[in-house]
This record gives C-alpha cells, sequence and structure tokens, in this order.
C-alpha cells in the first residue's frame, strides 16, 4: 500500500493532509525519514509520524448530532469541549468537514481517511442540506435567486445551491461547498441575518431517520454507522430528500 493511503487507513489524516506530513518530513519508514507518498508499505515497515508508529486500525464512522458550543477539531488548544468527547469510540477519530460552534445538526467522525477526503473535496459534489432561520423575515425573491446562482464572498462566488424558503425566515439550502461559515456569510450577503443554523443532512445521510432505540438522535448523541451506511457515503452523490 502506498504511504500516504496507509497513513489515511491508518486514520492519522486525510491522504492530501497526510502527503503534507510527509513532503514536511515527519513521517519515517523503518526509522529513515521517507517523503515519498507512493512508497510501498505495510505493517512491518515500521511507518512513523512524529516518531510515533502508525498502524492501520478498524474503520469506524459515527454520526452525531451536534449541539451548540461544541467546536468540530479533534483537540482545541483554547480548552473548549470538542465534537470528539461526545463520541463514545475507542478510536482517534475526526471530524468530516467543520461545523460553527454555533452550529448544530448532523456531522460525521471517522478514522477513514479516504472517505473523509471523499466526502469533502468540491470535486465529488457531495451535497450537505442545511436549515436556517434568519432575519429580517421572511427572504424576498430577489435575495432567493441570487442564493441560488451563486453570491460574491470574500473569498469568490459561492457555487449554486438549491434553496427553498419553508415558511416566512426559514430556509433550507443544499451545497456541495464546504466553506468557512457559507451559510451565514451566504445569507449576510443578500441582506439577512442567520440566527439559528441546522445541518440536516450529509450525502444521502438525513439526520431525521438516524434513529438509535427506535428514536431520533438527540442534540449530544451518536452512534456509529452500519456497513450499508457506511457504503451509501462511498457511492456517488443522492439527493437525500429522496431516500
Amino acid at each position: 500500500m502506498r504511504l500516504a493511503k496507509y497513513l489515511a487507513h491508518a486514520g492519522v489524516a486525510s491522504r492530501r493532509r497526510a502527503e503534507l506530513l510527509i513532503a514536511e518530513g515527519r513521517v519515517t519508514v523503518g526509522g529513515e525519514p521517507s517523503i515519498d507518498p507512493a512508497r510501498d508499505v505495510d505493517e512491518s515497515s515500521g511507518v512513523a509520524v512524529d516518531g510515533k508508529p502508525v498502524a492501520i486500525e478498524e474503520r469506524e464512522v459515527w454520526a452525531l448530532n451536534k449541539p451548540a458550543g461544541f467546536v468540530s477539531t479533534a483537540r482545541d488548544t483554547h480548552g473548549r469541549p470538542t465534537v470528539t468527547e461526545l463520541v463514545s469510540s475507542r478510536r482517534r477519530l475526526y471530524p468530516v468537514g467543520r461545523l460553527d460552534a454555533d452550529t448544530t445538526g448532523l456531522i460525521l467522525l471517522t478514522n477513514d481517511g479516504e472517505l473523509a477526503e471523499r466526502l469533502t473535496h468540491p470535486r465529488h459534489g457531495v451535497e450537505k442540506v442545511y436549515r436556517a432561520h434568519v432575519e429580517p423575515r421572511p427572504v424576498g425573491e430577489p435575495a432567493l435567486r441570487q442564493l441560488r446562482s451563486g453570491v460574491e464572498l470574500d473569498d469568490g462566488q459561492s457555487a449554486a445551491a438549491r434553496v427553498r424558503q419553508l415558511e416566512p425566515g426559514l430556509l433550507e439550502l443544499t451545497l456541495t461547498e464546504g466553506r468557512k461559515r457559507q451559510v451565514r456569510r451566504m445569507c449576510a450577503a443578500v441582506g439577512h441575518r442567520v440566527v439559528a443554523l441546522e445541518r440536516i443532512a450529509f450525502g444521502p445521510l438525513h439526520i431525521d431517520r438516524l434513529v438509535e432505540d427506535g428514536r431520533r438522535l438527540g442534540e449530544g448523541e451518536s452512534r456509529r454507522l452500519t456497513a450499508a451506511e457506511v457504503e451509501r457515503l462511498r457511492k456517488p452523490r443522492v439527493d437525500p430528500r429522496r431516500l
């Protein structure tokens, strides 16, 4: 197996991030630095990152109904609570993409770097669905048209999105991008402030259909995805409203 893929399968990082770790000289094979991400390795090769041995572990994917106040990182230097604290796994999990600390809803955590890359890289077009309560309300048709066609942000124009107003001031937005605070910035660009934001779907997974003990996951609750659910994540994008 190639070195970068080995690190991704070991849950160290996504494959892109693993290639950066290798380029930075932080990866050794048999005690010697290796800067070739395509180098063939296996469990007997003695792969280490920053001096710590790395071995492939069983891959897991968890769904979490994230509450407000938790940051979407594995560790936080400022001591804030993290999403990994809400998942009862012994594996080294990290979030797939991010939700702002004040955004709630569906977030995935995994130690499968290859799957994480597939779910987050824009070229794969994996859809994420959000519900945003905005003010002032309602949102007029001109603003809705702008959101659908893409709005100019400080880091470039947003891609086209599917947007509908479920009730005055309640928007449902389907995006294939994952820029920092993107929904909030898009709404602000058309004159509306987001006062509450929840992600309800990620690819084929919808939070209302992720049940545990016969009921919907409550805020702060998580469960490991089944093999069938993980397989659905690996398939081409699916409109979650059709499932």
